[in-house]
């Protein structure tokens, strides 16, 4: 009986051992990941204000990784050279409504409304076009924008599909040229200009680019 007694006394010891070890392991892995996780926001903050403060060719991932606070290996290590963290760090989700819901003469004043928004709430989007006025690799990304995420917004709802991409160029030359003038150039009478004056002048623009039958 005291044989059995401590031969489950040493299962039962084998097992917590075990379980802390396992434990011990899941704790290490998920600390490992936080710091990953932590280094690669931080990787991507000091990228964002670099590139929009020197433009994609004077940034450097040497100034890039001083501005983060580490090595500039773990910059190569997370993203592999500068064009792999240019694209991670301008990678943007312009969170489009749904405008195949709202009523027909809305839409353009929705849109302008949401990109306002956008625009004031990410810094990323304006670093963005920022880039994109010298860079080619910049220009390339912000018409990846557009083309995959305005151009479908706009065949919901205008008459014809197949125009959809040279509409959704027409609303870019609007939307893109405010937020040239009032976030980057920050010209004066364009930056001093409340939300609701700037929606009352260009919305009727982006209405026609996206519901008139023809030009």
């Amino acid at each position: 009986m005291d044989a059995q007694r401590s031969a489950e006394g040493k299962a039962r010891a084998d097992a917590d051992a075990a379980g802390n070890v396992a434990g011990n392991a899941a704790a290490g892995a998920a600390g490992r990941h936080r710091r990953s996780e932590a280094t690669r926001a931080a990787i991507l903050e000091a990228a964002r204000d670099r590139f929009a403060a020197d433009g994609y060719e004077r940034a450097t991932i040497r100034a890039i990784a001083r501005d983060a606070g580490i090595d500039p290996s773990m910059v190569m290590r997370y993203y592999g050279n500068k064009e792999g963290l240019f694209a991670a760090a301008s990678e943007i989700d312009l969170r489009l409504p749904d405008l195949s819901g709202t009523p027909r003469e809305e839409a353009g004043a929705r849109l302008v409304r949401h990109f306002l928004d956008r625009w004031e709430g990410d810094e990323t989007l304006n670093a963005l076009v920022r880039v994109s006025v010298t860079n080619a690799a910049g220009g390339e990304r912000l018409r990846a924008v557009f083309r995959d995420q305005v151009a479908p917004v706009v065949a919901a709802v205008c008459p014809d599909p197949s125009q959809a991409p040279t509409r959704a160029a027409l609303l870019a030359s609007q939307v893109l040229g405010m937020a040239l003038t009032r976030y980057v150039l920050k010209l004066p009478p364009a930056a001093a200009l409340g939300h609701e004056e700037i929606v009352a002048w260009l919305a009727p623009s982006v209405q026609r680019y996206l519901t008139a039958e023809q030009p």
